[in-house]
């Protein structure tokens, strides 16, 4: 299925759909995709911007996972990959150490939180304030360990001429993005550890989704597999919407 231009809806029938994905990736990633200590969970963080994220958890051990034993092949559906994922565009960074904001992530299962899926809302650009806070966070996220998958499938805007994940790369001291403006969309991985790496995969409305990685460790990833869920949650939106996007 081919990514619509959702900009032609409302942002109560993104909100919709947006909720609709978190749900099938959640389910995706919990049936069988992940080791067994890991599991996905929709989180709620307080603050001006959309408040929906994905957060990939682990059970507390005191000496940490133990993932070398759940690599399968193309028999199983657990695959734990520990290869360089293959995007178009890939990059390492050192950290450039800024003031740290805080973040507000609230879980209750009381696990450690790993990794985090954003999928970015028309709200996370619509003002200066809005658009710094989701940047800030995504910051503090990578300041702190965690994993980030962030999925923008809106147009760039003054405030992102490079995408939001060039504006992200920016509070980092890199200045020069390769940005494309014939694919203004991202999808954009970031493995947290002594560096950041980051997979970036550009696309544009009418393409289809291709799967992304998700870090569990800075070298270990799964597949999240962005066009299945997007193609499950997208039966949910109402004809009348559906009309609209597919005219």
């Amino acid at each position: 299925m081919p990514i619509h231009e959702w900009t032609r809806v409302n942002a109560g029938t993104w909100h919709a759909f947006h909720l609709g994905w978190i749900a099938e990736i959640q389910i995706t990633l919990n049936d069988g995709r992940m080791p067994k200590d890991y599991y996905a969970q929709a989180e709620q963080v307080a603050g001006p911007w959309e408040a929906d994220v994905l957060a990939l958890e682990i059970q507390d051990r005191e000496n940490g996972p133990d993932i070398s034993g759940d690599l399968l092949d193309g028999g199983g559906s657990l695959a734990v990959a520990i290869v360089r994922p293959k995007t178009r565009m890939q990059s390492e960074i050192g950290f450039v150490h800024r003031k740290q904001r805080q973040i507000a992530i609230r879980h209750t299962s009381g696990d450690r939180i790993v990794a985090l899926i954003e999928l970015v809302s028309p709200g996370n650009k619509s003002n200066d304030g809005s658009f710094m806070a989701f940047v800030d966070k995504a910051v503090a996220s990578l300041q702190t360990g965690y994993h980030l998958l962030i999925v923008d499938l809106f147009p760039t805007t003054p405030r992102d001429p490079s995408g939001i994940h060039g504006e992200i790369f920016k509070s980092f001291g890199v200045e020069s993005v390769p940005f494309d403006p014939s694919e203004p969309l991202t999808l954009a991985a970031d493995s947290s550890g002594a560096s950041i790496r980051t997979y970036v995969e550009p696309t544009a409305v009418g393409h289809e989704l291709i799967d992304m990685p998700l870090f569990l460790t800075p070298e270990r990833y799964v597949n999240v597999p962005l066009e299945q869920t997007y193609t499950s949650a997208y039966r949910g939106v109402p004809q009348r919407w559906k009309a609209v996007l597919e005219a």
